[in-house]
């Protein structure tokens, strides 16, 4: 199982897949950053709304896009208005599959290609 799918919702899980983390191990400085990496679920069109609010506030957004709840029409509608957002903030915006949207605001550039082993 990737790390988007356990990220994302998909799979099985298990209390092995996951390591507890002293919080007292990291350096306190990594609190005051200035981009996050957003996970979001697009279920309609007001699922957009702090999707966008986010992307202007500089952060990286994930979307999982699975259509179970949308129209074809609406997903179209809410990729156009998302792509928008990306223009705008000079950022970019690519889609993972049939499953995910990656939205990146300014400065940041989503790459088409897969690492390589």
């Amino acid at each position: 199982m990737g790390l988007m799918s356990k990220l994302l919702g998909g799979g099985q899980r298990s209390t092995g897949d996951y390591v507890e983390l002293d919080i007292d191990d990291f350096d306190a400085s990594a609190n005051a950053v200035d981009r996050q990496i957003r996970i979001a679920t697009i279920s309609d069109k007001q699922d957009v709304i702090p999707i966008k609010d986010a992307v202007y506030d500089g952060d990286i957004v994930i979307a999982d896009i699975t259509r179970h709840t949308t129209t074809d029409r609406t997903m179209e509608h809410i990729s156009d208005e998302l792509k928008q957002v990306a223009r705008e903030v000079g950022g970019d915006i690519v889609q993972k599959d049939d499953d995910q949207l990656i939205i990146a605001p300014g400065g940041v550039s989503v790459s088409r290609e897969k690492l390589e082993n």
